[in-house]
């Protein structure tokens, strides 16, 4: 018996959903739903906004699959995920994505609120079709500008507590806009050889190694000094100041050595961004909690 028969089928309709990305997302998004109010999140918008936001998260990672099947068969990192392998076909595929999303579509508007609910379809649709079908083989800005879906987790998360757009789920919305393109560069850098063959226009392809590098180190930079808006506008205090003037800093000398010596350095670039980013929103929690704890 072969082992892709040996793998068990939801093993492949859970690696549509990208689970590891979309933890990372739901993270930054329980913490937008803390940040949002002095109090306890209500647990009904707690329990299903996130699962809401997540089922539909993993419908677009789903759908990105199913557009992609063609051009991950031939990059080394993505050939074996299950449409290339053939353990799931693009009706199942579809079929999954539609389920999911709209489950999480229903659940965001029984128990938060339609703009909630609005956005985060708009935010799928915007990774899945926008981003995936279009800006991804059309310029090598493509994650700059179709980060902005990507980006919207913790916005949603405010949303779903308040029901409105304010400067704090806009900041953190920009925090991770800001912080894609040096997080997914370097991961590009690593996969240069196969975005190239895949004729995907990514920008080590497009303008070499060397200026992606320096790209990287420059976006570090300028997310270093986003990072601490937080505190310019009253949102956060101290503790989160000092933590993300020290992670920032980290982050950039991670960049900046990438661009001495970039292909060694990608991967470990690529970690330390997760690591950044985790970091960054858990400091948040931690100086929200120290400063105004819930009531019990």
């Amino acid at each position: 018996m072969s082992l892709v028969a040996k793998r068990p089928l939801w093993r492949d309709y859970l690696a549509l959903t990208k689970p590891r990305v979309v933890a990372l997302m739901v993270f930054t998004v329980v913490v937008g739903m803390v940040l949002a109010t002095p109090g306890w999140v209500p647990w009904q918008v707690l329990a299903a906004g996130t699962l809401g936001i997540a089922l539909m998260s993993g419908s677009a990672a789903a759908v990105n699959h199913l557009v992609d099947r063609h051009v991950d068969a031939v990059m080394a990192r993505t050939r074996a995920r299950p449409l290339p392998r053939g353990t799931l076909g693009a009706p199942q595929v579809l079929c999954f994505a539609s389920a999911l999303g709209a489950a999480g579509f229903a659940l965001l508007l029984a128990f938060t609120n339609p703009l909630c609910a609005w956005l985060t379809l708009a935010s799928l649709l915007g990774y899945a079709v926008v981003y995936s079908m279009f800006l991804k083989h059309a310029t090598p800005q493509n994650i700059v500008i179709g980060g902005a879906a990507g980006a919207a987790p913790p916005l949603l998360g405010w949303v779903a507590v308040t029901g409105r757009l304010d400067a704090g789920a806009l900041l953190l919305f920009l925090i991770i806009l800001i912080w894609t393109p040096p997080h997914f560069w370097a991961l590009a850098i690593h996969r240069r050889d196969d975005y190239a063959r895949a004729c995907i226009p990514m920008l080590p392809v497009t303008h070499g190694v060397p200026f992606t590098a320096r790209r990287v180190f420059a976006y570090s930079i300028v997310l270093w000094v986003v990072s601490l808006l937080p505190f310019v506008i009253g949102m956060s205090g101290w503790v989160y100041l000092l933590a993300a003037a020290g992670l920032g800093a980290r982050f950039a000398w991670q960049a900046r050595a990438l661009c001495r010596d970039p292909l060694p350095l990608a991967m470990p670039t690529f970690r330390a961004s997760i690591s950044y980013l985790f970091m960054l929103f858990a400091m948040l929690l931690v100086d929200h909690w120290l400063v105004t704890p819930p009531a019990l």
